[in-house]
């Protein structure tokens, strides 16, 4: 089984370094390793060049935003499954894509998805959020909880299948697929138990109030454009949950 790895970055040549190193490290020997850049002027170009030994392909040009490139990315890819890593997050241990495999293998699933550390970007080894995605059932998606959308993995035939991103959403479009796929189309999905990868604090979905208000109405959109009934007073009450995932120390 071929797994395709999409990176899409912009202006990321302070953590793209962390995240090509961890593909290059994984054990799984069929990997496919594309990268997407929207045009950056900081030197990720220059990055993605002297890396050009550890990735499969890559492109550089400019895009309608984080999912046109995802979409894009996934277009370009010829591996039987395909998941995203994004440019300031990275696989932590070696075993991370064999493991996928495993699970797609043992339980000829069409959909994997895993756990996910937070790190602060000035310490990678301090945990300040363990996100887990075992307690996910579809009813979690009118609350507006999902599984971990980095550790996401499905056939690539599903996104040619059933749609790929969606350009009018403009920070919940990974929320609105993993709805239709699972909820809407019926996909099936396993959950692996494990700490897949971590993801530095920070991003488009968390960095304001704006943002907040942004992505609760995507996700009520999401939802009733697929069939799932939800309201704004189920969707902001998940906030009151979510800081069981926050803590201090784990392991």
């Amino acid at each position: 089984m071929k797994v395709s790895i999409i990176t899409v970055t912009y202006n990321s040549a302070a953590t793209l370094q962390d995240t090509i190193d961890s593909v290059e490290k994984l054990d799984y020997p069929e990997i496919e390793y594309i990268i997407v850049d929207g045009g950056s002027n900081d030197g990720t170009i220059d990055l993605i060049k002297r890396n050009e030994g550890k990735i499969t392909k890559w492109i550089s040009e400019p895009d309608k935003g984080l999912y046109d490139a995802m979409n894009k990315g996934i277009r370009m890819a010829t591996g039987d499954v395909v998941g995203i890593l994004n440019s300031d997050d990275f696989y932590h241990r070696t075993d991370a894509i064999s493991q996928i495999v495993n699970t797609f293998q043992e339980f000829g699933t069409q959909c994997v998805y895993a756990d996910v550390r937070f790190v602060r970007p000035e310490n990678l080894e301090r945990t300040v959020r363990y996100y887990s995605s075992k307690r996910f059932n579809l009813g979690a998606f009118t609350w507006g909880f999902m599984p971990a959308h980095p550790t996401f993995f499905t056939y690539r035939e599903n996104f040619e299948k059933f749609g790929y991103y969606k350009l009018d959403y403009r920070i919940a479009a990974d929320f609105e697929l993993l709805v239709r796929f699972f909820y809407k189309y019926k996909l099936s999905h396993h959950y692996l138990e494990i700490d897949l990868l971590k993801m530095r604090l920070g991003g488009v979905s968390t960095a304001s109030i704006k943002s907040t208000l942004i992505i609760n109405q995507e996700d009520l959109r999401a939802c009733r454009e697929n069939g799932l009934k939800t309201n704004y007073v189920r969707l902001y009450s998940r906030y009151f949950r979510k800081i069981l995932e926050f803590t201090p120390k784990l392991f």
